[in-house]
């Protein structure tokens, strides 16, 4: 067993003994002790150093509009990707590799949703221009007893005729070691449909695995653009493939702040799509069934486990494993609830849950130390990368928005009389207004996707969605930072503060 394959399953410090979990314990600490001492640090200083504390501002702030700038570049350039990618035949250009032996394996962990999500997800699949026959469909359901297996066996009979393979799991709760989520399911189905395989003597290699979040529904030339990506990448067999998430399916029904908080998720995966090098998995995405059997399939004690699957395909092979852009969409759906104040509370856990991706950062850090088969620079880009994002995610609004009076507020009357102290808020707002080219960069490619993407869009949808944007400051706070920093605050406190997984709910209905 080579490098740190030993540990590919471990989850947190307790699992570990001995220096081994101070070690781990340490870097589950670290995150949440950055962001608050960062804090610390900015009141400190704005205290006994409130000049000091303002040149600081001033430069971060332009380093912010830079940032903006530079990340709006990587949006526009990937949209225009896409939109290339959205316009292709990829059936035409996959028409000239050998291509009759692969078979698309999709899982669909299912928990409580709602039929209809899960027949528009399957009709999706069905409309899909790939061979039916070489299709094998898991609907993955969480077995809550006689009505998981009523919804079980009324879609079993809708679907098991229109794909070469359709199997129906039932996980049952509580399973030793296991935490109750996403990551145990797909296991959990994924044996039982290795079994099927086995038997029918499909070559592992020849089949590619798509895990699929419920509500995920398809262009129509997504395996085909897939398979031709899988087929042309240099190491198909050490490679993840990652589409683009759009949250258009229920888009009309759910209102401005779903929308914006949405769309701007869409927008930092365009961006990561452009910079590959820090891209990992994230919700729907695909692989090779050969490695998932070589890794044990997904970890079953882990919230992040779409995250996690790099990582553990990761340290495998030793640092030999990448995610492979398709700059290419799948729809799914925004957050929509009964009412306006549980939609936003839903939106503010899957936000945090998002953030819970931190727990990744001790199991990377852990098996960077353990791992002596990675190169050193190879593992300070990602070990920087990471803790830079985290440490921005938790710390960056906060500064830019809420900081930038704090001279102000503790400078003395002499230090209150400098030039520099009084313009903090003044040259802050203004870089502040210049950075807007961020937003209205985000309603414009909004307003190009939908148009492109949605047969339904018109005109009199465009104004409402503009000014949408204008809560992005509102939401960068209170639904980026928060959830953020609660996310590695609870990971560094540890115990019975460590976040469990929690099921975004799914709704096609207007509050």
């Amino acid at each position: 067993m080579s490098g740190s394959q030993k540990y590919i399953h471990v989850a947190r410090a307790s699992d570990l003994a001995g220096r081994d979990r101070i070690l781990y314990r340490f870097f589950e600490i670290l995150p949440g002790a950055l962001a608050w001492a960062t804090f610390g640090l900015m009141l400190g200083l704005s205290w006994r150093k409130p000049i000091w504390v303002a040149i600081f501002i001033i430069i971060f702030d332009l380093y912010w509009l830079v940032k903006t700038v530079f990340l709006s570049v990587h949006v526009r350039a990937n949209w225009r990707r896409m939109r290339h990618n959205l316009a292709i035949d990829w059936g035409e250009r996959l028409a000239a590799l050998k291509w009759d032996h692969l078979w698309q394996l999709v899982v669909l962990p299912v928990t409580q949703e709602p039929y209809e999500v899960m027949r528009d997800s399957l009709d999706s699949l069905v409309s899909c221009a790939w061979p039916k026959e070489r299709m094998i469909i898991v609907f993955a359901k969480e077995d809550y007893g006689p009505e998981s297996h009523e919804i079980g066996e009324r879609i079993l009979r809708e679907y098991k005729d229109r794909f070469g393979v359709f199997l129906v799991t039932y996980h049952p709760p509580a399973l030793f070691g296991e935490m109750a989520g996403k990551g145990s399911n797909e296991t959990y189905a994924m044996h039982k449909a290795q079994k099927i395989i086995d038997a029918r003597g499909i070559p592992y290699a020849d089949i590619i695995v798509s895990s699929f979040d419920i509500d995920t529904k398809l262009y129509r030339q997504f395996f085909f653009c897939l398979a031709w990506h899988f087929l042309t990448t240099e190491k198909p067999y050490r490679s993840s493939f990652q589409p683009v998430p759009l949250y258009h399916n229920n888009v009309w029904e759910t209102g401005a702040l779903s929308r914006v908080v949405a769309t701007s998720g869409t927008f930092w995966q365009m961006m990561q799509q452009e910079r590959p090098e820090r891209l990992t998995t994230f919700s729907s995405h695909s692989m090779s069934f050969k490695g998932l059997v070589e890794i044990g399939f997904w970890q079953t004690n882990i919230v992040s486990e779409d995250s996690r699957i790099f990582w553990n395909h990761f340290f495998y092979y030793d640092g030999d494993w990448r995610v492979v852009p398709l700059s290419y969409p799948v729809s799914m759906d925004a957050n929509l609830a009964p009412s306006f104040w549980q939609t936003a509370k839903n939106i503010y856990k899957q936000q945090r849950r998002w953030g819970w991706g931190v727990e990744n950062i001790p199991y990377v850090f852990f098996h960077f130390v353990k791992n002596k088969n990675i190169s050193r620079e190879k593992k300070m880009r990602f070990m920087f990368n990471m803790i830079e994002g985290f440490w921005s995610w938790a710390t960056n609004a906060l500064m830019i928005f809420a900081l930038g009076w704090l001279p102000v507020l503790f400078a003395g009357r002499e230090e209150s009389q400098q030039l520099i102290i009084q313009n903090v808020p003044h040259v802050t707002r203004w870089i502040m207004t210049l950075s807007m080219i961020g937003i209205v960069t985000s309603a414009v490619i909004s307003q190009t996707m939908l148009k492109t993407t949605k047969d339904d869009y018109g005109l009199k949808r465009r104004l409402p969605l503009v000014l949408n944007w204008i809560l992005m400051p509102l939401t960068i706070i209170v639904f980026g930072a928060f959830p953020g920093l609660e996310a590695q605050t609870r990971l560094a406190l540890g115990g019975r503060f460590r976040l469990g997984f929690w099921v975004t709910p799914k709704s096609r209905q207007k509050p």
